[in-house]
C-alpha cells in the first residue's frame, strides 16, 4: 500500500497542533511530510504567552472543556488522548519543567517559550517525520482511487491522508492567514464566519487612555446591550491609550468582535467585585463621618489606585479637592454606582492583527470529535485553531491544539 504514496501522511501547517501531530503520526510509523509556509516552525508559540509560552491551564479536563463554552464538548476525545496532565507530562519528558502560577497559567520554568518549541522540534526531528518550511500549499485535490495530491509551491506529492492545522487568522504576521479554510471549503465543509477573539477592547470614552499603564488586579466585566447582559468575565484588567488589554477585557471580546454593531455594546465594570455594594457604601458613609477632613480621593484611595479615584469623582461630578465630609446619600449613591457599575460605551476591538485566537472556523458538526477526520471526505483531518474552537486566555487554546493535534496524529 506505501508504494502508492509519497506519503501516508500530509500535514499543513506547523504550529503546535501540527508539530505534535506529525510528531506522533511519525512515531507510529507513518511515512509524514510537515509541510510549513513560514520560514520557520511554531512562530505563534514563541510570541505567545510574552514569549514565555503559557502551555497549558491547572484543571482537569472537564476545566479545558467549560473554558470553550457549548463548542467544549467537542474536546472530549481529544483530552481523553491527551489532557493537561499528560502535555505537561510530555514537555517534562523533553526537559522543560514547567511551574504553576497563581493564575492557574503553567509556564515552562525557564519562562522561554523557545525551550517550548525547541522540544517540539527535537521529537519531531527523533520521529522521522520530514519538515519543509518555506513551502506553502497552493492546492489539496481528491485522487479518484482514494488519497490526495498536494500541490506547494515547490512539487506535487501524493499521500493517503492530509491533516489540515494551518490556524486561523489571529496575528496574521505569524503566516496564521485562513489558509485552511479554502482548503476546507473546496471539499464543501462550512465555515462558521471568523472573527477576533482574546483581543483588546477600544472604547468611546476619552479618558480612559489617560488612565493607560494602569493595571487593577481584580475587575469582574460584563459586555452590555440595552441594559442585558452578553458575557461577564473576572479578572485583571489594564488601562491603555486604545481601550483595555489584560485577561478580562480579553476573554469577553468574542461577544464584542461577534456583535454586528459593536459601538451599540456598553462595558460594565465593577471595581471591587470583592466588596459587596452596601458594605462600599457603609465604608464611604463611615469614612464620611470619621475622616471628614480627608480628601475623598484619598479616602478611595484605600481601596483604588490613586489616579482612577481621580478619574471616578470626575466621572461622578465631584471637585478632586472633594473632602470626605458631609458627603450626602445622593452623592454616596452615584460613587458607588461609578465604582461597582461603571460604564463605558464600547467602540470595537483592535482586530485580527492584536487578536490571540480566532472564533468561528470549520463547523464542528463536520468533523468526528471521535477522530478529527472530516465527515464529508474520508482521508481529510482537521486539528488546532483552524476548527470552530475558541476558549479563555489561560493556555486553554494551546491545550485544544495539543490534543486535537494529537489525536489527529493517532488516526492519520
Amino acid at each position: 500500500m506505501m508504494a502508492e504514496w509519497d506519503f501516508d501522511a500530509v500535514v499543513v501547517g506547523a504550529g503546535a497542533a501540527g508539530l505534535l501531530a506529525a510528531t506522533h503520526a511519525a512515531e507510529r510509523g507513518r511515512g509524514v511530510l510537515l509541510l510549513e509556509k513560514g520560514r520557520r516552525p511554531g512562530v505563534k508559540i514563541l510570541m505567545s504567552g510574552g514569549t514565555r509560552c503559557n502551555i497549558t491551564h491547572d484543571c482537569d479536563a472537564r476545566g479545558i472543556v467549560a473554558a470553550f463554552g457549548p463548542n467544549g464538548k467537542f474536546l472530549h476525545s481529544a483530552l481523553a488522548a491527551l489532557g493537561p496532565r499528560e502535555t505537561i507530562a510530555l514537555f517534562h519528558a523533553e526537559g522543560v519543567p514547567t511551574k504553576i502560577e497563581e493564575t492557574g497559567k503553567i509556564f515552562p520554568i525557564s519562562n522561554r517559550a523557545v525551550d517550548v518549541l525547541d522540544a517540539l522540534l527535537r521529537r519531531l526531528h527523533r520521529s522521522g517525520a520530514t519538515l519543509a518550511t518555506e513551502e506553502p500549499v497552493v492546492a489539496v485535490h481528491p485522487l479518484p482511487d482514494g488519497g490526495f495530491r498536494v500541490t506547494t509551491s515547490r512539487r506535487e506529492v501524493t499521500a493517503s491522508r492530509v491533516l489540515i492545522t494551518t490556524g486561523g487568522k489571529s496575528f496574521p504576521g505569524c503566516g496564521t492567514t485562513g489558509d485552511g479554510y479554502a482548503i476546507a471549503t473546496a471539499f464543501g465543509h462550512t465555515i462558521i464566519p471568523t472573527r477576533p477573539a482574546l483581543v483588546p477592547l477600544t472604547v468611546q470614552a476619552a479618558w480612559v487612555g489617560e488612565l493607560r499603564g494602569i493595571t487593577l488586579p481584580d475587575v469582574t466585566l460584563k459586555v452590555t446591550e440595552s441594559g442585558k447582559p452578553l458575557t461577564s468575565r473576572r479578572g485583571s484588567m489594564l488601562f491603555a491609550h486604545f481601550g483595555l488589554t489584560g485577561p478580562a477585557p480579553l476573554d469577553v471580546s468574542r461577544a464584542v468582535s461577534s456583535h454586528p454593531k459593536p459601538a451599540s455594546l456598553t462595558l460594565e465594570i465593577d471595581l471591587l467585585p470583592g466588596e459587596p455594594e452596601q458594605h462600599f457604601e457603609e465604608f464611604l458613609q463611615a469614612e464620611s463621618l470619621s475622616s471628614g477632613k480627608k480628601q475623598l480621593a484619598v479616602v478611595l484611595s484605600d481601596k483604588l489606585p490613586r489616579r482612577v479615584c481621580d478619574q471616578l469623582l470626575a466621572l461622578a461630578g465631584q471637585p478632586l479637592d472633594r473632602k470626605a465630609a458631609a458627603l450626602s446619600k445622593v452623592d454616596r449613591q452615584i460613587l458607588v454606582a461609578a465604582v461597582k457599575r461603571l460604564q463605558i460605551p464600547l467602540r470595537g476591538t483592535l482586530g485580527f492583527e492584536k487578536a490571540e485566537v480566532t472564533a468561528g472556523g470549520v463547523s464542528l458538526d463536520e468533523v468526528d470529535s471521535r477522530t478529527m477526520q472530516s465527515k464529508r471526505v474520508p482521508g481529510l483531518y482537521f486539528a488546532g485553531e483552524v476548527l470552530d474552537l475558541d476558549g479563555w486566555i489561560g493556555g486553554y487554546n494551546f491545550q485544544s491544539a495539543w490534543s486535537t493535534g494529537w489525536l489527529a496524529g493517532r488516526e492519520i
